[in-house]
Parts: structure tokens; sequence; C-alpha cells
């Protein structure tokens, strides 16, 4: 079940003897872990009430035999079971093999659950997809014992740009549409980021006046790869004097410029391969780059388009070129970063 269901369940029928959490999502998690103390602890009961093993220190069978004995301080507890991928085999066992003693000692225990206790067995590690999305179903299948799994999946990118607004309304702040924007790809669309950064600003600039690029820029990490792509833009138009000025704000801002080059490079290979894929529109980049396993947000594939319309295959062939030779540059010695910044940039607005 998604959050939301889950949420919903324990408004309606109160908690159940047990859960498995599976998936990275924190915001969400924290959501769920805030209901479930509600639900099952009042205040004053919660220091006694509440215990957290984490599964790569405490054997699962142990932590089970704390579930089960009875507590002289608490007469309801939540128990939580951290970094539930630690107790999944590792060695793969054969068909016929009895169960690991893990995995019968739960399933003998759901049998039986201690009555007002309930647990919650967490494996935050993990993607769905990609690489871990083996991993995570070799804890789903150990932990299939427990009936009710709740799976924290990352936001996808409208319902990020939802929370997000939702979460500056909440906090009374004021951020238009291309501030959204920034803030959102500066946080990756976390959710747990969008709502630490919200709060950030909030304190930073309150209620009175707009959110501005620099308010985001000043407070949110990786704000200022915006920066880097008005860098792009100045590029692509062949605008030296624009150009030059966006390096001198950089060079002012302490920015890394290694690190700036990795914007660079970034922007125009992504640019490049979507050009030779014969992409068309920023929807079909986003769709493009989603479908190879690349998170990419709906302003990030407009910046690919603008990028693409701003440089020829040639030019964007060039550029990777030039972005190499000066990070090869950067990493030798040399009198000063902004002199060989300067040179690529003259090499590239040349005509």
């Amino acid at each position: 079940m998604s959050p939301e269901q889950f949420l919903a369940r324990l408004a309606k029928t109160g908690p159940e003897p047990a859960y498995l959490f599976l998936g990275p999502e924190a915001y969400e998690r924290t959501r769920c872990r805030r209901a479930l103390l509600d639900a099952v602890l009042p205040p004053e009961e919660r220091e006694n009430g509440f215990t957290r093993h984490e599964l790569d220190r405490t054997p699962l069978a142990a932590a089970l035999d704390d579930a089960r004995a009875l507590s002289l301080f608490a007469s309801r507890r939540l128990i939580w079971l951290a970094s539930a991928e630690a107790a999944v085999p590792r060695a793969s066992r054969a068909s016929g093999d009895d169960e690991p003693a893990g995995q019968e000692a739960l399933a003998a225990y759901l049998r039986e659950p201690t009555p007002d206790v309930v647990l919650v067995i967490d494996c935050s590690r993990y993607e769905f997809d990609g690489e871990d999305k083996a991993r995570i179903e070799r804890v789903e299948a150990f932990f299939s014992a427990i009936p009710t799994k709740v799976e924290l999946r990352p936001y996808p990118p409208e319902a990020a740009r939802f929370l997000a607004q939702k979460l500056a309304k909440e906090a009374g702040i004021q951020l238009g549409l291309a501030e959204l924007a920034l803030l959102l790809e500066a946080t990756g669309g976390d959710a747990s980021r969008l709502a630490l950064e919200i709060e950030k600003l909030r304190l930073f600039a309150g209620t009175a006046r707009e959110i501005t690029a620099d308010d985001i820029a000043a407070l949110v990490p990786d704000a200022q790869s915006s920066t880097i792509f008005a860098l792009v833009a100045a590029l692509g138009r062949g605008d030296r004097s624009r150009a030059l000025e966006i390096l001198d704000t950089l060079s002012r801002a302490g920015e890394y410029m290694p690190l700036a080059l990795t914007f660079l490079a970034t922007q125009f290979r992504t640019a490049l391969a979507a050009r030779e894929a014969g992409l068309r529109g920023a929807g079909q980049i986003q769709a493009h780059f989603t479908k190879l396993g690349t998170r990419m947000w709906a302003e990030r594939a407009r910046q690919i388009e603008q990028t693409m319309e701003a440089f020829s295959k040639e030019r964007l062939e060039r550029a990777v070129e030039k972005v190499f030779e000066a990070d090869r540059g950067l990493r030798d010695t040399r009198p000063d970063d902004r002199i060989l910044m300067e040179e690529m940039i003259l090499a590239l607005t040349a005509r």
C-alpha cells in the first residue's frame, strides 16, 4: 500500500501488529512514523514505550524476543526494527532447505503477536528500480509473513511540484513559478529536502515578501546550477560579454570551477545525446531520459531543449571537447582557474 493508504487505514481501524516499510522516501517515512506514534503511544508514554533496534547490530530473533517481553514501564509499545536488509541472508539457499532462523522466528511471532505491541520492520536502503530491484525483492520475500507492506517510493516530478506548493502555502512564503522550478531543480524533487529548504527560506526571508532566486541560491545547495545554465545560454548566443560576467559572478560566489565544469559538461553531453536520438520538445526529452533511468524534471528538460536549439550538433561536439580540455587544465599545475575558464569561453564564442 501507499503511505496515503496506510495513513487512511490507520485512522480508520487503528494499528496492526506488524508492518513492513520498504523504500528510501524519508519524508513519507517520517509522516508514517509520527502517525504510528500518535496512534500507539500518548506523549507521556513514548520515552518508555518506543524502542528502536538496528538489525545490522541486533539479530532479528533477539529483537523479536524483546517484542515478546512484557515491559514494567509501558502498557503499549512501538518497536522499530531498522536496517531490515541486514537480516536477509546473503547466500542463496537450495530448495528444500529449512527457513532461516530469523524468518522462522518472525513467522512464529506473527502467529501469536504480543498484545498492544506494534512491530515495524524498516528497509530504507534500497530503491525499487535499477540495480536495487532484485535486492528489495529479496527483502520483501524474506519478510513475506508480514501481511501489511508500505511502499515508500520517491515522488514523481508532478507530485513533488504539488508537494512543494502545498508546503510553501503552509509555511506562508511567497514562491513564484520560476523560483519553484529552481527549488525543485536544486533539491532534485526530494520531498525531505523540499520541506527542509522551504522552512529555511521561511526563516531567512519571512512571509512579507516574495522569495527570490538570490534567496534560493544563497541558502539551497546546488541552486547555483541555474547560474551555470545561464552561462550555457550565453555561450549558445555567442554572447561573450555576458558569459564573462556570469563567470565573474561564479568566481565572486566562490564556486569551485571543476564543479562548474561538471555541470557544463553534463548539460552539453545530455543535449548532444538528445539531438543524436532525434528528440523534439521537452516532453520527449523528459520521457526518453526517464525511460533510461535518469530522473529529469520538466524544467530541466526545457533547459536541454533550449541548449539544443542554441547549439548545432557540431557546436555541441566542440563544446564537449573544450570543456574536457578546460577540466584537464584545471587538474594540472596552473596559474589560475579563472584564466582557463576565460580561455574556454573565448574559444566557444569565437566567430
